[in-house]
């Protein structure tokens, strides 16, 4: 059976990575260098996914200079440690692996810097399985989800990848509503930090990886 899809983005954070102990550890370590009160552990789960200075400023209430010194202690602690405090969702490497049998070209696209992206891709050995690498920009100057995306086609083309009908594959409203902006449809992951609410306008919403891989390759 031919592949629906011509190319496929892989978002990381909530959909290949459970990675919120390490990013929710180094914020509570952001917070208590600030010298401000620790957010609930409810509360930091939030800052999972968006790109972090969104994070700082709309849940936090951070100016952007404030953002900007907040950044500057969570960056280094958690290249340091909180990058690789993280497990990959079971099941999610069969599906990776199963998308670079198939031939069909895929890219990470993450609000994640790149820096730490492919460090933990590296470290759970699946860097292997991906054409190319898209995340944020270290400077965090390209961070939303949209020009991700789009710096993400950008790649696959310039690698002679199809992409005449790509996909989205994500867990949360960012994740969906980026790809939109470039008239990628999302498949939703239900096993990342996403509401139901935020499956509002993907083509599909899975709850196994079973699901997932026939839903990308028939």
């Amino acid at each position: 059976m031919t592949p629906e899809f011509s190319s496929i983005l892989f978002d990381l954070d909530g959909t290949i990575v459970d990675s919120a102990p390490g990013i929710t550890a180094t914020l509570a370590y952001t917070f208590e260098r600030l010298a401000l009160p620790i957010p609930s552990p409810a509360e930091l789960v939030a800052y999972v996914g968006p790109p972090i200075l969104d994070s700082f400023r709309d849940l936090a209430g951070f100016t952007p200079e404030q953002s900007q010194r907040a950044l500057e202690i969570y960056r280094p602690e958690y290249l340091r440690s909180g990058a690789f405090n993280a497990t990959v969702y079971p099941g999610v490497e069969d599906v990776l692996r199963a998308i670079h049998e198939s031939e069909v070209p895929l890219s990470l696209a993450t609000s994640k810097p790149e820096t730490p992206a492919k460090l933990i891709l590296e470290h759970y050995d699946l860097l292997k399985y991906f054409d190319v690498i898209t995340g944020a920009s270290d400077d965090e100057v390209r961070s939303a989800k949209a020009d991700v995306v789009e710096e993400a086609l950008l790649r696959l083309a310039g690698i002679g990848a199809n992409i005449a009908k790509p996909v989205m594959v994500g867990d949360r409203s960012h994740d969906v509503h980026g790809a939109a902006a470039h008239g990628v449809p999302t498949i939703f992951v239900r096993w990342g930090y996403g509401s139901r609410a935020e499956e509002v306008g993907t083509i599909a919403a899975v709850d196994t990886t079973d699901e997932l891989v026939t839903r990308l390759l028939g």
